[in-house]
């Protein structure tokens, strides 16, 4: 229901609030320019990889898209190990997906107009022909449905396989369960995860160009 995935939500978010203070109270303090150790390696290259994969997808003004998208996909990540403890990810529900994917929608437009301004943007909706505006236009609005339902339905269905599996093992599914849990409720939102954000930065980079 709604408002099970409303509280399951606002749980993995405060879980992760209370973890960047954490973070930044405990760690970061310690983190040194000459002498780095596992933890801030870790965390450098993690964001140097949103960083690098957010320039080489967008060509132009990004401004902080990169870190946006690095928090992005931490909360898409926790969601999804929300499964590993008997709760239903809320990513598997349309409403959450829509939202996430109302964001990139106002995103893709908020950087073609910051990079062309909004002539320009009107201009690359229009081109080649004036005639394909109205059809840009719905191209446009599809954007944040085709992404919603698109992460909406690869993680119901890891949710369905799931069911799937430990119905069909019966009184073996305590040994099935976990090898599965980590595909479905790790490896699997990754690669989803990978998607949504190099989808994103593609619709981006078109409004930018």
């Amino acid at each position: 229901s709604f408002a099970q995935t409303s509280v399951i939500m606002w749980g993995v978010t405060a879980v992760f609030l209370i973890l960047a203070v954490l973070f930044r109270v405990f760690a970061v303090p310690k983190f040194r320019g000459d002498s780095p150790g596992k933890l801030q390696n870790v965390m450098e290259l993690a964001v140097e990889f949103f960083d690098n994969h957010t320039k080489t997808n967008v060509h132009g003004r990004t401004g902080n898209l990169s870190s946006y998208l690095f928090a992005l996909s931490l909360l898409m990540f926790g969601c999804a190990c929300a499964e590993l403890f008997g709760l239903r990810a809320p990513t598997s529900d349309i409403t959450v997906t829509f939202a996430m994917s109302l964001i990139t929608f106002f995103l893709i437009n908020w950087y073609g107009i910051k990079n062309k301004r909004l002539s320009g943007r009107i201009k690359g909706l229009a081109s080649p022909s004036p005639v394909i505006f109205p059809m840009r236009i719905v191209s446009d609005v599809a954007v944040p449905v085709s992404l919603a339902c698109r992460l909406f339905g690869n993680m119901l269905g890891g949710l369905i396989v799931m069911d799937l599996l430990k119905g069909a093992a019966g009184g073996y599914s305590f040994g099935i369960a976990p090898v599965a849990g980590l595909y479905f409720n790790l490896f699997h939102p990754l690669i989803q995860i990978y998607i949504f954000v190099t989808l994103s930065l593609t619709f981006i980079n078109e409004a930018c160009e």
